[in-house]
C-alpha cells in the first residue's frame, strides 16, 4: 500500500476521533457481518430519515464499508492511517478544528448522495482524509505497493485508478476528492488570498465538548 519514504513520528498522541470513527466502524462491521443488523438498516435514504426520523442513517451511511473481505481491510487501513497523520499533523493540538472537518465532509457527501445516489459513503470520507493530508504534505514521496513512487498530492488520484481496477464505481471516489477539495480551499487556501477569510470557523463550544463527540457519534442506534 501507499507509504511515506521517511520515519514516522514514534511520539504516541491521542486521537479520540480517530478512535471513535474506527471502533464505529469495525463494531458496525461486526453486527452486519453476525447477521444482527443489515445494510439495509445502514444506508443512506433521505425518505426514510425524514418520514420514519430513521436519523442513524445520516452516520451509518460513512461507517459501513462492505462485508469483511479485502475492500474492508483496504479502506480501514487507509482511514487510519490517515486519519492519525492528520490528527498527529496539521491538527495536532485542533481536535475541535479537525471535528469540524469531518462535519463539514460528512454534510458536503450527504447533500452530494442526495442528487447522485450513494448508499454508503464511508470510502469517499476515507478519501477525503486522504486529499486533505496529500495536499498538505505535497513533498512527500509516496510509494504504492511497491510498484508507483509519486508525490503526495496524486495519492488520491491513484486510489482512484486502484478503485476502478477492482470494478468500483469512480462517482463515490469523485465526490471524496471534490468534498477534500473544497475543505482544503476554503480551509487552506481562500483565506491566504487577498482580502480572504476563514470561512470554516470552530464554535467555541467545540473545544470544550469535541473529545467526546465521536463517542457519542458512535453510540447511536444502529
Amino acid at each position: 500500500m501507499a507509504h511515506q519514504t521517511f520515519p514516522s513520528n514514534k511520539n504516541i498522541y491521542r486521537c479520540p476521533q480517530l478512535h471513535g470513527l474506527t471502533t464505529s466502524c469495525v463494531a458496525t462491521t461486526i453486527l452486519v457481518q453476525l447477521d444482527l443488523v443489515s445494510p439495509f438498516q445502514l444506508y443512506f435514504n433521505p425518505l426514510l430519515i425524514i418520514k420514519h426520523y430513521q436519523i442513524w442513517r445520516l452516520v451509518t451511511t460513512f461507517l459501513f464499508f462492505g462485508y469483511v473481505g479485502f475492500n474492508f481491510l483496504f479502506n480501514m487501513i487507509f482511514t487510519y492511517r490517515y486519519c492519525r497523520m492528520l490528527e498527529e499533523g496539521s491538527f495536532r493540538g485542533r481536535t475541535a478544528d479537525f471535528v469540524i472537518m469531518m462535519l463539514f465532509g460528512g454534510a458536503c457527501m450527504l447533500c452530494c448522495s442526495m442528487f447522485c445516489s450513494l448508499p454508503f459513503l464511508g470510502q469517499a470520507f476515507t478519501i477525503m482524509l486522504v486529499y486533505v493530508w496529500a495536499r498538505r504534505n505535497p513533498f512527500v514521496r509516496m510509494n504504492f505497493f511497491g510498484l508507483l513512487n509519486f508525490q503526495a498530492p496524486y495519492l488520491p488520484w491513484v486510489l482512484l485508478g486502484f478503485s476502478v481496477l477492482l470494478g468500483n464505481s469512480i462517482l463515490v471516489d469523485m465526490v471524496g476528492i471534490a468534498v477534500g477539495h473544497i475543505y482544503y480551499f476554503l480551509e487552506d487556501v481562500f483565506p491566504q488570498r487577498s482580502g480572504g477569510i476563514r470561512l470554516l470557523k470552530t464554535p467555541r463550544f467545540l473545544f470544550t465538548e469535541s473529545p467526546s463527540l465521536w463517542f457519542w457519534v458512535a453510540s447511536l442506534p444502529h
